[in-house]
């Protein structure tokens, strides 16, 4: 019988204060998996068989901590330090045909470790002084870890049956693990993906950006476009996969297939940032292009505006995902920008093209060019490291011209309530078509990004824009 080396002062605690109230305890899944996987956690589940909700009360108590309980499923939370526990009484639990909420019951311990989603969580280690620290594996989920597998512990009809996001977190403990999904579980999921329209889009959302927060996060989109999940859960995500060809004079014209490709760029920059919206944006940045593709003969395949295209989009994914909306500002305007460094490359480009960009990009300035770079998927060395020198060369132009003429958050040194006053006019669209008149002046380099040089140029000038724009 294996015993693992529990260390840590919190579970020893609880195992003690279990005897104390002459309960049996165990930790499950997550700990007891990354153990042996050698990661560490900063939160515990822990299986009570008895009162869970009692029991995590006078955990609280002892570690005079607060405690959240969620009554209708029997479990609390106890936040501890900086670890998470959460106390969950043995249970059975499982959906019928059309609900998104679980049917909990009470079960015994062995039905709670059954109804978890893969062998690998279903190790449960005993926390009580007689048996401290013994393993119990009652599903063979140390075999399947050496394997690196994801199996279900019942018939993986049953378990993803009983709770269709299981789906979902097999893509993402794959992603995160970077593990296998079993055959029989990937063809179950493949023959049942449409179950998950049951389920609420708040628990698909928070397993699909921990896929983007994972190590191998192209594995696990891999998963759901191939099993068919992704159609249900990310539409437009799904339909960017597949390459056209076309047959011109003879020859045939490929374009290269944009979801693998957005694929790879999003695992690129992984290595890069543990900024989700960051890695969300490499994954966003061509999602305009199944709607702009065109082939042009004598040309080949366009995409022309795919970059507003794919920025515009952002709002409706968002709303539809229920992601968090103060990100979207950011996203759009990655998506929207992600062409613009390359454009920049020639020599020759104007010095406003340069400040326009990095008005435009401001706080973001470095996230763009971190997206830039990930967006270099070429298998050809010398292709790979032209494109990152002319990156190295545009970005420190920009960098250059943002320092020097301020341009950060850049608007006119000229209020609009400044203006109105001065031109006694009240608020309207010409205040703002009066303010872009001097932010143009600023980028086109003819005034100084200063107060007194454009309050000057905008009073020498107000009397001919003012006319202009009443026209």
């Amino acid at each position: 019988m294996n015993n693992i080396p529990i260390k840590e002062n919190i579970l020893i605690s609880i195992g003690k204060l279990a005897d104390e109230q002459n309960i049996k305890v165990y930790v499950v899944g997550g700990y007891v998996r990354d153990y042996f996987l050698e990661r560490e956690r900063k939160d515990f589940d822990i299986t009570v068989i008895g009162d869970s909700i009692d029991f995590a009360t006078k955990v609280s108590q002892h570690f005079k901590s607060k405690i959240v309980i969620y009554e209708r499923f029997r479990t609390a939370m106890v936040p501890i330090g900086d670890f998470v526990v959460e106390f969950v009484g043995t249970r059975k639990e499982e959906y019928n045909e059309k609900s998104r909420k679980p049917i909990v019951t009470e079960g015994t311990f062995e039905d709670d470790i059954k109804r978890r989603d893969f062998t690998v969580n279903t190790l449960a280690c005993s926390l009580n002084q007689e048996n401290f620290g013994e393993l119990v594996d009652m599903f063979g989920g140390l075999i399947d870890l050496d394997k690196k597998i994801l199996r279900t512990p019942l018939d993986p009809i049953t378990t993803y049956s009983d709770d269709p996001l299981r789906m979902m977190r097999a893509a993402r403990f794959a992603a995160q693990l970077n593990f296998e999904i079993e055959e029989e579980s990937f063809n179950a999921i493949s023959k049942m993906a449409d179950r998950i329209k049951i389920i609420s889009q708040e628990r698909i959302t928070d397993e699909f950006l921990k896929i983007i927060a994972s190590d191998y996060p192209s594995r696990g989109l891999g998963i759901l476009f191939n099993t068919g999940l992704l159609k249900y859960i990310f539409p437009e995500l799904h339909y960017l996969e597949g390459s056209d060809v076309v047959e011109d004079n003879g020859k045939k014209f490929f374009h290269k297939n944009v979801f693998w490709h957005s694929l790879k760029v999003l695992d690129n920059i992984v290595d890069k940032t543990d900024n989700l919206w960051l890695r969300f944006s490499a994954l966003m940045h061509d999602i305009g292009k199944a709607r702009t593709k065109k082939y042009i003969k004598g040309i080949g395949w366009t995409f022309h505006g795919h970059e507003e295209v794919g920025a515009r989009m952002q709002k409706k994914i968002f709303r539809n995902m229920k992601f968090p909306m103060d990100y979207l500002p950011y996203v759009e305007k990655l998506v929207r920008l992600h062409q613009r460094p390359m454009h920049l490359v020639d020599e020759e480009i104007s010095d406003s093209a340069i400040r326009r960009l990095a008005a435009q990009a401001g706080d973001e300035l470095q996230d763009l060019f971190t997206l830039c770079r990930a967006d270099i998927t070429t298998k050809n060395q010398e292709k790979e490291k032209k494109f990152k020198n002319n990156y190295e060369h545009v970005f420190q132009k920009i960098t250059e011209v943002q320092e020097k003429d301020q341009l950060r958050e850049f608007q006119s040194p000229v209020r609009g309530e400044e203006i109105m006053q001065i031109c006694e006019i009240p608020p309207s669209r010409l205040v703002g078509q009066l303010k872009t008149e001097i932010e143009e002046a600023i980028l086109e380099g003819i005034i100084p990004n200063e107060y007194e040089a454009a309050k000057e140029y905008f009073l020498n000038n107000k009397d001919i824009w003012v006319e202009k724009y009443k026209k």
